[in-house]
Parts: C-alpha cells; sequence; structure tokens
C-alpha cells in the first residue's frame, strides 16, 4: 500500500475512533448524575467536619459536566478505538502476530482495569486522611474541579501503573529487551516502583505506597517469568529450524528395473 493510502486509512481510523469517543461522550452526558454521585462519595463519609464542593464560575458545573462525560466517553468506548487500532495494524502483521496483538489488547484491558478499580478503592481512603488534618468543627470548600481532577488522576495513575509489565513483555516479543536485562537491573526496578508509588499515592501512610510498590513489583517479576519463558520457546524453535535446514529430509529414491535383476 502506498503512503498516500495508509494515509487515508490512518486518516479513517481517527475519524470513526473519535466519532466513537463522541458516541460514548453523549451517553457519558446522561451517566453525569451517577458518576458525579459515585466520585463525591467519599466527602460524604466526613462526619467531622462539612465538605462542600465549591463551583468559582457560573459555568464551571458546565465545564466540569463536559470534562466528565468526555472521561466517560472516552472509558466506555475503549473497545471501540482499540479496535480501530487493531484494524489499521492487522493488515501489516502476519497471521501469528496478530493472535499476539489481540492477547496484548485483552491482558492490557485487564491490566488496565485492575489498576483502575484499585485506584477507586484507594480515592475514597485518600479523601479521608487528607481531610482529617482540617481542624475540628471546621468546613471545607473544595473545587469541583480541583477535587474531580484529583481523583481521575489518582484512579488512571494506578491503571496505567498496572501496564507496566505488559509493555516489558512486548519489549521482549520485539526482541528489544532480554529477561536478563530486565532481571539484571532489577534494583532500578524497585527504586523506580518505590518512586512511581511514592508519587501516586497522596496518603502521609507508607503503607498505601509500600502494597502499590510491592504489587508493583510482583507485575515485573511476572514479566521477567514471562519473557524468560518465551526466550526458551523461541531458542527452541530456531534450534528446531536449524536442524532442518542442516538436515533436510531426503525423498524417496524410485527403483530402477535393473535394481530388481
Amino acid at each position: 500500500m502506498p503512503v498516500r493510502e495508509h494515509l487515508r486509512e490512518l486518516r479513517k481510523r481517527i475519524l470513526l475512533s473519535l466519532a466513537g469517543i463522541f458516541v460514548g461522550a453523549v451517553i457519558g452526558w446522561y451517566l453525569y448524575e451517577p458518576a458525579m454521585n459515585f466520585i463525591t462519595e467519599p466527602l460524604t463519609r466526613i462526619t467531622s467536619q462539612a465538605a462542600i464542593l465549591n463551583f468559582d464560575t457560573i459555568g464551571q458545573a458546565f465545564d466540569l459536566k463536559l470534562r466528565v462525560a468526555f472521561w466517560i466517553g472516552v472509558i466506555i468506548s475503549s473497545p471501540w478505538w482499540v479496535l480501530q487500532l487493531f484494524l489499521f495494524i492487522s493488515p501489516g502483521l502476519k497471521r501469528k502476530e496478530r493472535w499476539h496483538l489481540i492477547v496484548f489488547s485483552l491482558v492490557g484491558v485487564l491490566l488496565f482495569a485492575a489498576g483502575v478499580l484499585s485506584g477507586m478503592r484507594m480515592a475514597p481512603i485518600a479523601v479521608e486522611i487528607l481531610t482529617s488534618f482540617n481542624p475540628d468543627n471546621s468546613a471545607s470548600f473544595i473545587r469541583a474541579t480541583a477535587y474531580v481532577s484529583f481523583y481521575m488522576r489518582l484512579v488512571m495513575a494506578f491503571g496505567l501503573s498496572f501496564l507496566l509489565p505488559e509493555v516489558l513483555v512486548v519489549l521482549n516479543f520485539l526482541g528489544l529487551v532480554s529477561w536478563r536485562s530486565m532481571l539484571r537491573h532489577w534494583r532500578w526496578a524497585v527504586v523506580l516502583c518505590f518512586v512511581f508509588a511514592a508519587i501516586a499515592n497522596p496518603l502521609p501512610s507508607p503503607w498505601p505506597m509500600t502494597i502499590q510498590a510491592f504489587v508493583l513489583i510482583a507485575l515485573y517479576l511476572l514479566a521477567v517469568l514471562i519473557s524468560f519463558i518465551n526466550e526458551k520457546l523461541r531458542a527452541k524453535r530456531r534450534a528446531k529450524e536449524d536442524a532442518e535446514l542442516a538436515d533436510p529430509p531426503r525423498l524417496p529414491q524410485s527403483s530402477s528395473p535393473d535394481d530388481k535383476e
């Protein structure tokens, strides 16, 4: 396919992806109320003080509704735009590579969902602990956009952090990173896991950070194990192919009349 056709195909997939996100955002517009009730639910648990969302300007509530609707649209339309990405890449892949892409996509969705659920479990705890430093008999007037942005960033940080092992496995399947290299740099991996967990967790307690760091380290070791298995299987296939090239199968020779005599 010439470059112009590739660009046309890319434009087509981008427009279809944006159309799917737009449809998802329209659905998210009607899901705004239950979504906001779920996001602001941690504030209702605060019993020692009043926590009130504050809208600074007249149009800020409308702007916040657009943001939340778009956020919901991106999430619920993710299977659609992931499909468009697959349809754009798949013509240039072999059949086996297409299956690898499907598996990686499904695993990525599951890992991201697990990270998002972890972030949703952590958000109420974060809100409760951070607001506990306010003096007694005081009221918290929290900017609505700041609170929602904090919630979304926290959830997205957890979701993206769980994609780390898949990224490493993909690099290994592409032949860019070996399992020995990953295992050799395990100290840096541990440091980066703790640094990322410290940044992603706004809690003053060290235990949530430590738990998330250990989860990331376990996922990192799982990526090393999968890469090790992949390289062993690849080496066996390569040895088998080399053996077949070195000793090609011989065709049976037909017997001549002189041999029969």
